[in-house]
């Protein structure tokens, strides 16, 4: 475990972390926290009541923030013809088929969403070693496996967010900056919040949302509770 640093020691003395704090009083203490030179990532832990190595127990999904994430989402996609050309009318930062296929197997992958038609699928497929573990090969339960890809490109470019379930039963995902108002992250919290619990699986049983906790990129975790929330 590496050593946290005087300025990080002295951070985490301000935080109970047995407590469990309101949403509001949680995001506030996150944000008092970060105090980097840069504009932290404040970020929330939802440790879900569900085993993902089971199918019907597998939490996936993308949401909206209503304020956006505060970064600049490069988007990549794989479409030929008219698709390519709405796709970069829409802002697309990169667009193409086999070209495109080359520059990623060749290792350059100038993007963080993307996005296919569904004939395009076929040739996405052969990148799936090199997409795959990355998080980026187009779904169509997500969205990026699509002939909208205008749409999908403003979505991607608009605030939404992609939100997945990792081994341990943890979902972590950015809800925005640390320079955003309380307000603004709360709405953020909330979208994400209700998201994931509306994505509920068939399979989960028991407590569903066990625990939250709110930090951001370099300060020190904050317990919310969860049953300020009013979910199961």
């Amino acid at each position: 475990m590496a050593k946290l640093t005087k300025k990080a020691k002295a951070l985490a003395s301000t935080i109970d972390r047995e407590k469990l704090h309101g949403v509001d009083e949680a995001i506030g203490l996150v944000k008092a926290n970060a105090t980097s030179k840069f504009d932290e990532t404040v970020e929330v832990a939802l440790n879900l009541g569900v085993d993902p190595r089971h199918a019907d127990q597998m939490v996936r999904g993308v949401v909206t923030l209503p304020k956006g994430t505060g970064k600049t989402v490069r988007v990549g996609v794989f479409a030929k013809g008219a698709k390519a050309d709405e796709a970069k009318a829409a802002g697309a930062d990169v667009v193409g088929a086999e070209d495109l296929l080359e520059i990623v197997q060749g290792g350059k992958i100038d993007f963080d969403r993307c996005i296919a038609t569904p004939d395009m699928m076929g040739l996405v497929g052969r990148l799936g070693k090199v997409l795959g573990p990355k998080g980026l090969m187009p779904n169509p339960k997500l969205g990026t496996v699509t002939m909208d890809v205008a749409k999908a490109v403003s979505d991607a470019k608009g605030g939404q967010i992609e939100y997945r379930v990792e081994k341990a039963g943890i979902i972590h995902a950015g809800i925005g900056k640390a320079s955003f108002s309380a307000p603004d992250l709360r709405e953020n919290f909330d979208a994400l919040v209700d998201a994931v619990v509306k994505a509920k699986p068939s399979g989960a049983k028991g407590k569903y949302l066990k625990k939250i906790a709110v930090s951001s990129t370099m300060g020190p975790g904050v317990k919310v509770d969860t049953a300020e929330l009013a979910v199961a």
